[in-house]
Protein backbone atom coordinates (compact mmCIF):
# COMPACT_ATOMS: atom_id res chain seq x y z
CA UNK A 1 0.00 0.00 0.00
CA UNK A 2 1.38 3.41 -1.22
CA UNK A 3 0.22 6.96 0.24
CA UNK A 4 -0.21 9.95 -2.18
CA UNK A 5 -0.54 13.39 -2.01
CA UNK A 6 -4.07 15.01 -2.13
CA UNK A 7 -2.22 17.95 -4.72
CA UNK A 8 0.18 15.43 -6.56
CA UNK A 9 2.91 17.10 -5.41
CA UNK A 10 5.09 14.75 -3.80
CA UNK A 11 6.18 11.13 -4.72
CA UNK A 12 4.70 7.93 -3.09
CA UNK A 13 5.55 6.72 -0.23
CA UNK A 14 4.80 3.77 2.45
CA UNK A 15 2.42 4.25 5.90
CA UNK A 16 5.60 4.50 7.41
CA UNK A 17 6.79 7.77 6.13
CA UNK A 18 3.42 9.23 5.66
CA UNK A 19 2.88 8.75 9.86
CA UNK A 20 6.35 9.96 10.43
CA UNK A 21 6.11 13.37 8.11
CA UNK A 22 2.00 13.49 9.44
CA UNK A 23 1.45 15.95 6.38
CA UNK A 24 2.87 16.34 3.05
CA UNK A 25 5.99 18.52 3.08
CA UNK A 26 4.94 20.47 -0.10
CA UNK A 27 1.22 21.16 1.02
CA UNK A 28 -1.39 18.64 0.68
CA UNK A 29 -2.43 15.37 3.05
CA UNK A 30 -1.32 11.89 2.18
CA UNK A 31 -3.79 9.29 1.30
CA UNK A 32 -3.74 5.29 0.59
CA UNK A 33 -3.49 5.37 -3.29
CA UNK A 34 -6.43 2.41 -3.47
CA UNK A 35 -9.07 1.96 -0.88
CA UNK A 36 -9.13 -1.99 -0.46
CA UNK A 37 -12.68 -3.88 0.15
CA UNK A 38 -13.93 -6.39 2.43
CA UNK A 39 -17.14 -7.98 1.19
CA UNK A 40 -19.86 -9.63 3.01
CA UNK A 41 -18.34 -12.76 3.37
CA UNK A 42 -15.46 -11.04 4.92
CA UNK A 43 -17.93 -9.05 7.19
CA UNK A 44 -19.35 -12.56 8.63
CA UNK A 45 -15.95 -13.66 9.25
CA UNK A 46 -14.94 -10.63 11.66
CA UNK A 47 -18.03 -9.58 13.39
CA UNK A 48 -17.91 -11.78 16.27
CA UNK A 49 -14.60 -10.62 17.31
CA UNK A 50 -13.76 -7.83 19.75
CA UNK A 51 -12.76 -4.49 19.54
CA UNK A 52 -8.72 -5.77 18.95
CA UNK A 53 -9.40 -8.21 16.61
CA UNK A 54 -11.48 -5.63 13.94
CA UNK A 55 -8.22 -3.43 14.72
CA UNK A 56 -5.61 -6.09 14.10
CA UNK A 57 -7.58 -6.41 10.75
CA UNK A 58 -8.63 -3.18 8.85
CA UNK A 59 -5.19 -1.95 10.35
CA UNK A 60 -3.67 -4.63 8.47
CA UNK A 61 -5.66 -4.15 4.80
CA UNK A 62 -3.70 -0.57 4.96
CA UNK A 63 -0.50 -1.16 6.99
CA UNK A 64 1.05 -3.40 4.42
CA UNK A 65 4.89 -2.43 5.16
CA UNK A 66 3.56 -3.14 9.12
CA UNK A 67 3.88 -7.19 9.77
CA UNK A 68 1.45 -9.03 11.76
CA UNK A 69 3.28 -9.29 15.05
CA UNK A 70 4.22 -5.20 14.88
CA UNK A 71 0.49 -4.90 14.24
CA UNK A 72 -1.23 -6.69 17.08
CA UNK A 73 1.96 -5.05 19.71
CA UNK A 74 0.59 -1.43 18.35
CA UNK A 75 -2.89 -2.75 19.32
CA UNK A 76 -2.71 -4.49 22.40
CA UNK A 77 -0.68 -1.15 23.63
CA UNK A 78 -3.34 0.79 22.35
CA UNK A 79 -6.41 -0.43 23.76
CA UNK A 80 -6.54 -1.91 27.19
CA UNK A 81 -6.88 -0.80 30.69
CA UNK A 82 -6.45 2.56 29.78
CA UNK A 83 -10.16 2.11 28.70
CA UNK A 84 -12.67 1.76 31.21
CA UNK A 85 -15.22 -0.46 29.06
CA UNK A 86 -14.26 -4.31 27.35
CA UNK A 87 -16.39 -3.47 25.33
CA UNK A 88 -14.05 -0.22 24.24
CA UNK A 89 -16.91 2.04 22.49
CA UNK A 90 -20.45 0.74 23.82
CA UNK A 91 -23.71 0.67 21.56
CA UNK A 92 -26.37 2.15 23.85
CA UNK A 93 -29.84 2.50 22.18
CA UNK A 94 -32.00 5.34 23.31
CA UNK A 95 -34.81 5.53 21.32
CA UNK A 96 -36.29 3.08 18.37
CA UNK A 97 -33.77 2.80 15.74
CA UNK A 98 -31.43 5.66 17.78
CA UNK A 99 -28.13 4.53 19.01
CA UNK A 100 -25.76 6.43 20.32
CA UNK A 101 -21.86 4.99 20.08
CA UNK A 102 -19.97 5.80 23.04
CA UNK A 103 -16.49 7.04 21.94
CA UNK A 104 -15.24 9.04 25.36
CA UNK A 105 -14.36 5.77 27.23
CA UNK A 106 -10.60 6.63 27.27
CA UNK A 107 -8.33 8.29 29.44
CA UNK A 108 -9.29 12.14 28.34
CA UNK A 109 -13.01 11.59 28.51
CA UNK A 110 -13.10 12.24 24.40
CA UNK A 111 -13.13 10.33 21.13
CA UNK A 112 -9.67 11.92 20.17
CA UNK A 113 -8.72 8.79 22.47
CA UNK A 114 -9.75 6.44 19.93
CA UNK A 115 -7.04 7.32 17.49
CA UNK A 116 -4.11 9.25 19.62
CA UNK A 117 -3.89 6.19 22.31
CA UNK A 118 -2.33 4.34 19.07
CA UNK A 119 -0.76 7.07 17.39
CA UNK A 120 2.67 6.87 19.35
CA UNK A 121 2.78 3.60 19.29
CA UNK A 122 2.37 3.79 15.16
CA UNK A 123 5.02 6.78 15.16
CA UNK A 124 7.60 5.21 16.93
CA UNK A 125 7.18 1.98 15.15
CA UNK A 126 7.34 3.82 12.08
CA UNK A 127 10.28 6.14 12.36
CA UNK A 128 12.14 2.97 13.18
CA UNK A 129 11.12 1.63 9.72
CA UNK A 130 12.37 4.88 7.98
CA UNK A 131 15.54 4.99 10.45
CA UNK A 132 15.09 8.29 11.75
CA UNK A 133 17.07 9.28 14.67
CA UNK A 134 15.79 12.69 14.61
CA UNK A 135 13.86 13.48 17.51
CA UNK A 136 10.38 14.22 16.66
CA UNK A 137 8.68 17.65 17.59
CA UNK A 138 5.09 17.03 17.26
CA UNK A 139 2.81 19.94 16.54
CA UNK A 140 -0.83 19.91 17.79
CA UNK A 141 -3.40 22.73 16.83
CA UNK A 142 -6.38 21.73 18.74
CA UNK A 143 -10.24 23.55 19.55
CA UNK A 144 -10.00 20.91 22.93
CA UNK A 145 -10.57 17.68 23.09
CA UNK A 146 -7.58 16.49 20.69
CA UNK A 147 -4.69 18.25 22.87
CA UNK A 148 -5.08 16.63 26.02
CA UNK A 149 -5.78 13.38 23.97
CA UNK A 150 -2.47 13.90 22.06
CA UNK A 151 -0.56 14.89 25.30
CA UNK A 152 -1.77 11.94 27.38
CA UNK A 153 -0.23 9.61 24.38
CA UNK A 154 2.78 11.25 23.93
CA UNK A 155 4.18 12.46 27.20
CA UNK A 156 7.31 10.90 28.52
CA UNK A 157 8.05 9.48 25.62
CA UNK A 158 11.74 9.05 24.12
CA UNK A 159 12.66 10.85 21.25
CA UNK A 160 9.14 12.43 20.91
CA UNK A 161 8.31 15.95 22.16
CA UNK A 162 4.84 17.79 21.82
CA UNK A 163 3.82 21.69 21.81
CA UNK A 164 0.02 22.29 21.69
CA UNK A 165 -1.74 25.37 20.28
CA UNK A 166 -5.10 25.93 21.50
CA UNK A 167 -7.52 28.60 21.35
CA UNK A 168 -7.24 30.86 24.98
CA UNK A 169 -11.11 31.92 24.93
CA UNK A 170 -11.82 28.86 22.72
CA UNK A 171 -12.69 25.96 25.04
CA UNK A 172 -14.64 24.59 28.18
CA UNK A 173 -12.65 25.02 31.52
CA UNK A 174 -11.96 21.28 32.18
CA UNK A 175 -10.25 21.29 28.28
CA UNK A 176 -8.12 24.17 29.33
CA UNK A 177 -7.04 22.68 32.93
CA UNK A 178 -6.88 18.93 31.45
CA UNK A 179 -4.41 20.76 29.14
CA UNK A 180 -2.50 23.11 31.62
CA UNK A 181 -2.16 20.41 34.35
CA UNK A 182 -0.44 18.10 31.95
CA UNK A 183 3.00 16.21 33.21
CA UNK A 184 5.52 14.78 31.13
CA UNK A 185 9.02 15.99 30.94
CA UNK A 186 8.55 16.56 26.90
CA UNK A 187 5.10 18.27 26.57
CA UNK A 188 4.37 22.21 26.27
CA UNK A 189 0.94 23.52 25.87
CA UNK A 190 0.72 27.37 24.57
CA UNK A 191 -2.88 29.54 25.29
CA UNK A 192 -3.19 31.97 21.68
CA UNK A 193 -4.94 34.97 21.41
CA UNK A 194 -7.08 33.74 18.99
CA UNK A 195 -9.29 31.16 17.68
CA UNK A 196 -8.77 27.15 16.63
CA UNK A 197 -8.32 28.34 12.57
CA UNK A 198 -5.60 30.88 13.75
CA UNK A 199 -3.74 27.87 15.84
CA UNK A 200 -4.61 25.19 12.62
CA UNK A 201 -3.32 27.83 10.05
CA UNK A 202 -0.28 28.32 12.04
CA UNK A 203 0.50 24.91 12.45
CA UNK A 204 0.23 24.45 8.92
CA UNK A 205 2.51 27.32 7.94
CA UNK A 206 5.48 26.19 10.24
CA UNK A 207 4.98 22.52 8.60
CA UNK A 208 5.70 24.30 5.05
CA UNK A 209 8.10 26.39 6.24
CA UNK A 210 11.35 25.07 4.59
CA UNK A 211 13.92 27.08 6.15
CA UNK A 212 12.45 26.27 9.30
CA UNK A 213 12.61 22.66 8.88
CA UNK A 214 16.20 22.89 7.47
CA UNK A 215 17.01 24.68 10.69
CA UNK A 216 15.14 22.39 12.56
CA UNK A 217 17.26 19.32 11.07
CA UNK A 218 20.72 20.68 11.84
CA UNK A 219 19.32 20.48 15.39
CA UNK A 220 18.50 17.09 15.16
CA UNK A 221 14.46 17.26 15.04
CA UNK A 222 11.92 16.84 12.26
CA UNK A 223 8.64 17.79 12.53
CA UNK A 224 5.33 15.30 12.57
CA UNK A 225 1.64 16.31 13.39
CA UNK A 226 -0.94 14.12 15.69
CA UNK A 227 -3.89 16.05 14.21
CA UNK A 228 -5.99 14.49 11.95
CA UNK A 229 -4.15 15.46 8.92
CA UNK A 230 -1.93 12.74 10.00
CA UNK A 231 -2.59 9.50 8.42
CA UNK A 232 -1.83 7.82 11.51
CA UNK A 233 -4.32 9.86 13.50
CA UNK A 234 -7.19 8.93 10.88
CA UNK A 235 -6.50 5.33 10.14
CA UNK A 236 -7.63 4.43 13.97
CA UNK A 237 -10.90 5.78 13.41
CA UNK A 238 -12.04 3.40 10.76
CA UNK A 239 -12.24 0.86 13.36
CA UNK A 240 -15.39 2.04 15.79
CA UNK A 241 -17.97 1.87 12.59
CA UNK A 242 -17.12 -1.45 11.94
CA UNK A 243 -17.37 -2.60 15.38
CA UNK A 244 -21.09 -0.37 16.31
CA UNK A 245 -22.27 -2.31 13.43
CA UNK A 246 -21.24 -5.66 14.30
CA UNK A 247 -22.80 -4.97 17.53
CA UNK A 248 -26.00 -4.39 16.00
CA UNK A 249 -25.45 -7.90 13.99
CA UNK A 250 -24.67 -9.62 17.23
CA UNK A 251 -27.59 -8.19 18.88
CA UNK A 252 -29.96 -9.18 16.17
CA UNK A 253 -30.93 -5.65 15.76
CA UNK A 254 -29.98 -5.50 11.84
CA UNK A 255 -28.57 -8.63 9.43
CA UNK A 256 -25.22 -8.46 8.22
CA UNK A 257 -25.40 -6.39 4.96
CA UNK A 258 -28.32 -4.41 6.35
CA UNK A 259 -27.72 -0.56 5.56
CA UNK A 260 -27.41 1.75 8.47
CA UNK A 261 -26.67 5.86 8.95
CA UNK A 262 -24.08 7.43 11.14
CA UNK A 263 -24.79 11.08 12.76
CA UNK A 264 -21.41 12.64 13.14
CA UNK A 265 -20.78 15.92 14.95
CA UNK A 266 -18.29 17.16 13.34
CA UNK A 267 -16.22 20.41 12.55
CA UNK A 268 -12.03 19.31 10.89
CA UNK A 269 -14.61 16.77 8.93
CA UNK A 270 -11.66 13.88 10.00
CA UNK A 271 -14.43 11.71 12.45
CA UNK A 272 -17.03 11.61 9.97
CA UNK A 273 -14.56 11.29 6.96
CA UNK A 274 -13.02 7.98 8.86
CA UNK A 275 -16.52 6.68 8.26
CA UNK A 276 -16.47 7.51 4.69
CA UNK A 277 -13.50 5.34 4.38
CA UNK A 278 -15.31 2.50 6.52
CA UNK A 279 -17.78 2.73 3.96
CA UNK A 280 -15.52 2.40 0.49
CA UNK A 281 -14.13 -0.65 2.84
CA UNK A 282 -17.24 -2.05 2.57
CA UNK A 283 -19.08 -0.98 5.49
CA UNK A 284 -22.94 -0.63 4.81
CA UNK A 285 -23.90 2.52 5.03
CA UNK A 286 -27.10 4.32 4.00
CA UNK A 287 -26.21 8.12 4.55
CA UNK A 288 -23.72 9.93 6.50
CA UNK A 289 -25.11 12.91 9.01
CA UNK A 290 -22.89 16.21 8.71
CA UNK A 291 -24.18 17.34 11.90
CA UNK A 292 -22.93 21.35 12.52
CA UNK A 293 -23.24 23.53 15.16
CA UNK A 294 -23.86 27.27 14.78
CA UNK A 295 -20.49 27.74 13.01
CA UNK A 296 -22.23 25.90 10.08
CA UNK A 297 -19.71 25.69 7.13
CA UNK A 298 -20.03 21.97 6.64
CA UNK A 299 -23.42 21.90 6.54
CA UNK A 300 -23.68 24.78 4.49
CA UNK A 301 -21.01 23.39 1.84
CA UNK A 302 -22.72 19.68 1.39
CA UNK A 303 -26.19 21.92 1.27
CA UNK A 304 -25.07 24.51 -1.63
CA UNK A 305 -21.60 23.25 -3.10
CA UNK A 306 -19.96 26.46 -1.65
CA UNK A 307 -17.09 26.17 1.14
CA UNK A 308 -17.12 29.70 2.26
CA UNK A 309 -15.10 30.80 5.86
CA UNK A 310 -15.81 34.27 5.17
CA UNK A 311 -18.61 34.66 8.04
CA UNK A 312 -18.54 35.33 11.54
CA UNK A 313 -16.88 33.03 13.95
CA UNK A 314 -19.07 31.88 17.23
CA UNK A 315 -17.96 30.49 20.45
CA UNK A 316 -20.41 28.03 21.37
CA UNK A 317 -21.37 25.23 23.62
CA UNK A 318 -20.13 22.66 21.38
CA UNK A 319 -16.11 24.67 21.47
CA UNK A 320 -14.64 21.19 19.79
CA UNK A 321 -16.66 22.22 16.75
CA UNK A 322 -15.79 25.82 16.50
CA UNK A 323 -13.88 25.77 13.46
CA UNK A 324 -14.46 27.52 9.77
CA UNK A 325 -11.57 25.47 8.08
CA UNK A 326 -11.94 21.87 7.91
CA UNK A 327 -8.93 19.90 7.14
CA UNK A 328 -10.16 16.70 6.05
CA UNK A 329 -12.59 17.73 3.71
CA UNK A 330 -9.58 17.57 1.45
CA UNK A 331 -9.31 14.04 1.31
CA UNK A 332 -12.73 13.42 1.52
CA UNK A 333 -13.21 15.83 -2.30
CA UNK A 334 -9.73 14.07 -3.57
CA UNK A 335 -11.74 10.88 -3.21
CA UNK A 336 -14.90 11.62 -4.45
CA UNK A 337 -13.12 13.44 -7.19
CA UNK A 338 -11.57 9.89 -8.48
CA UNK A 339 -8.30 11.25 -7.27
CA UNK A 340 -8.39 14.36 -9.49
CA UNK A 341 -5.51 16.52 -7.52
CA UNK A 342 -5.87 19.44 -9.75
CA UNK A 343 -8.98 19.97 -9.43
CA UNK A 344 -7.88 20.01 -5.70
CA UNK A 345 -5.04 22.23 -5.88
CA UNK A 346 -7.50 24.85 -7.88
CA UNK A 347 -10.29 25.00 -4.94
CA UNK A 348 -7.23 25.20 -1.97
CA UNK A 349 -5.21 28.06 -3.82
CA UNK A 350 -8.51 29.85 -4.16
CA UNK A 351 -9.50 28.87 -0.86
CA UNK A 352 -6.16 30.84 -0.02
CA UNK A 353 -6.74 33.18 -1.83
CA UNK A 354 -10.45 34.28 -1.69
CA UNK A 355 -11.55 32.00 0.99
CA UNK A 356 -14.07 30.52 -0.77
CA UNK A 357 -14.68 27.91 -3.51
CA UNK A 358 -17.59 26.02 -5.82
CA UNK A 359 -17.30 22.56 -6.12
CA UNK A 360 -18.62 21.28 -9.77
CA UNK A 361 -21.90 19.78 -9.43
CA UNK A 362 -20.81 16.35 -10.39
CA UNK A 363 -18.84 16.61 -7.26
CA UNK A 364 -21.87 18.01 -5.49
CA UNK A 365 -24.26 15.16 -6.85
CA UNK A 366 -21.56 12.38 -5.69
CA UNK A 367 -21.33 14.33 -2.64
CA UNK A 368 -25.34 14.13 -1.79
CA UNK A 369 -25.95 10.63 -2.27
CA UNK A 370 -23.89 9.76 0.47
CA UNK A 371 -24.37 12.38 2.38
CA UNK A 372 -26.86 14.93 3.84
CA UNK A 373 -26.29 17.80 6.28
CA UNK A 374 -27.54 20.46 8.95
CA UNK A 375 -26.73 22.06 12.16
CA UNK A 376 -27.90 23.06 15.90
CA UNK A 377 -28.54 25.87 16.99
CA UNK A 378 -27.36 26.83 20.88
CA UNK A 379 -30.99 26.90 22.18
CA UNK A 380 -31.94 23.66 20.06
CA UNK A 381 -29.15 21.75 21.57
CA UNK A 382 -30.07 22.58 24.73
CA UNK A 383 -33.94 21.60 24.46
CA UNK A 384 -31.83 18.46 22.55
CA UNK A 385 -30.46 17.50 25.96
CA UNK A 386 -33.32 17.84 28.00
CA UNK A 387 -35.66 16.08 26.02
CA UNK A 388 -33.10 13.23 25.40
CA UNK A 389 -32.96 12.79 29.88
CA UNK A 390 -36.19 13.37 30.67
CA UNK A 391 -37.49 11.05 27.64
CA UNK A 392 -35.07 8.39 28.21
CA UNK A 393 -32.68 9.44 31.26
CA UNK A 394 -29.73 9.41 29.13
CA UNK A 395 -27.34 12.42 29.11
CA UNK A 396 -25.39 13.92 26.37
CA UNK A 397 -22.88 16.68 26.08
CA UNK A 398 -23.39 19.38 23.94
CA UNK A 399 -21.42 18.03 20.78
CA UNK A 400 -23.42 14.81 20.52
CA UNK A 401 -26.78 16.62 21.42
CA UNK A 402 -25.80 18.29 17.46
CA UNK A 403 -25.52 14.61 16.07
CA UNK A 404 -29.05 13.85 17.58
CA UNK A 405 -30.77 17.18 16.92
CA UNK A 406 -29.85 16.71 13.02
CA UNK A 407 -31.03 13.45 12.94
CA UNK A 408 -34.68 14.79 13.40
CA UNK A 409 -34.38 16.84 10.24
CA UNK A 410 -34.58 13.60 7.92
CA UNK A 411 -36.23 10.31 7.68
CA UNK A 412 -34.03 7.86 6.83
CA UNK A 413 -34.56 4.44 6.09
CA UNK A 414 -33.51 2.13 9.06
CA UNK A 415 -30.99 2.43 12.25
CA UNK A 416 -28.86 5.71 12.91
CA UNK A 417 -25.83 5.78 14.86
CA UNK A 418 -24.76 8.86 16.82
CA UNK A 419 -21.16 9.08 17.36
CA UNK A 420 -20.89 10.68 20.69
CA UNK A 421 -17.60 12.57 21.14
CA UNK A 422 -17.06 13.76 24.11
CA UNK A 423 -18.25 12.58 27.98
CA UNK A 424 -20.80 15.27 28.96
CA UNK A 425 -18.78 16.36 32.20
CA UNK A 426 -16.41 17.83 29.92
CA UNK A 427 -18.86 20.44 29.30
CA UNK A 428 -20.92 20.61 32.50
CA UNK A 429 -22.04 23.79 33.12
CA UNK A 430 -24.11 23.97 29.59
CA UNK A 431 -25.49 20.11 30.60
CA UNK A 432 -26.47 21.18 33.55
CA UNK A 433 -28.36 24.40 32.55
CA UNK A 434 -30.09 22.61 29.96
CA UNK A 435 -31.33 20.45 32.53
CA UNK A 436 -32.23 22.83 35.06
CA UNK A 437 -31.98 26.04 33.77
CA UNK A 438 -29.17 27.30 35.98
CA UNK A 439 -26.33 29.16 35.26
CA UNK A 440 -23.24 28.09 37.28
CA UNK A 441 -20.10 30.10 36.33
CA UNK A 442 -17.68 27.58 38.54
CA UNK A 443 -17.22 24.60 36.35
CA UNK A 444 -16.65 22.23 38.88
CA UNK A 445 -19.68 23.28 41.26
CA UNK A 446 -21.69 22.96 37.91
CA UNK A 447 -20.21 18.47 38.05
CA UNK A 448 -21.10 18.45 41.50
CA UNK A 449 -24.19 19.78 40.91
CA UNK A 450 -24.91 17.54 37.98
CA UNK A 451 -23.91 14.62 39.73
CA UNK A 452 -26.14 15.41 42.06
CA UNK A 453 -29.13 15.55 39.72
CA UNK A 454 -28.33 12.74 37.80
CA UNK A 455 -26.30 10.23 40.15
CA UNK A 456 -24.58 9.94 36.29
CA UNK A 457 -20.27 8.63 37.37
CA UNK A 458 -18.47 11.92 36.64
CA UNK A 459 -15.79 10.21 34.83
CA UNK A 460 -12.23 9.82 35.80
CA UNK A 461 -10.27 12.45 33.45
CA UNK A 462 -12.51 15.29 35.06
CA UNK A 463 -12.30 14.07 38.71
CA UNK A 464 -9.76 16.25 40.91
CA UNK A 465 -8.97 18.31 37.89
CA UNK A 466 -9.58 21.47 39.54
CA UNK A 467 -7.27 20.64 42.27
CA UNK A 468 -4.00 19.58 40.21
CA UNK A 469 -1.33 21.65 39.35
CA UNK A 470 -1.06 24.62 36.64
CA UNK A 471 2.42 23.46 34.68
CA UNK A 472 1.83 25.16 31.25
CA UNK A 473 0.80 28.94 31.86
CA UNK A 474 2.68 30.40 28.84
CA UNK A 475 -0.22 32.68 26.43
CA UNK A 476 1.24 34.25 23.15
CA UNK A 477 0.04 36.16 20.43
CA UNK A 478 -0.90 34.11 17.23
CA UNK A 479 2.49 35.24 15.00
CA UNK A 480 4.49 33.71 18.06
CA UNK A 481 3.65 29.95 17.16
CA UNK A 482 6.95 29.43 15.21
CA UNK A 483 9.27 31.88 18.05
CA UNK A 484 7.65 29.12 20.24
CA UNK A 485 8.75 25.92 18.39
CA UNK A 486 12.23 27.58 17.63
CA UNK A 487 12.56 28.09 21.27
CA UNK A 488 11.90 24.89 21.98
CA UNK A 489 14.63 23.33 20.24
CA UNK A 490 17.61 25.69 21.42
Amino acid sequence: MKYISTRGNYKKVNSAEAIKLGMVPEGGLFVPESIPKLNLEDLKNISKENYQEIAKKILSLFLTDFDSKEISEIVNNSYGENFDTKDVTPLVKIKDNLYILELWHGPTAAFKDMALQMLPHLMLKSKEKVGTDKTTLILVATSGDTGKAALEGFKDIDGIEIIVFFPEEGVSKVQELQMRTTTGINTKVIGINGNFDDCQTGVKNIFSDKILATELAKKGYELSSANSINWGRLLPQIIYYFKAYFELVNNDKIKIGEKVNFSVPTGNFGNILAGYYAKEIGLPVNKFICASNKNKVLSDFINTGEYNKNRDFYKTMSPSMDILISSNLERFLFEITGHNSEKIDNWYKELNKTGKFNVDDETKNKINKIMVAGFASEDETEETISKIYSETNYLLDTHTAVGVKVVNNYNLDGKTIVDSTANPYKFTGNVLKALTGESEKDEFVAIDKLNEKTKVEIHRAVKGLDKKEILHNETIRKDEMKDVVVKSVK
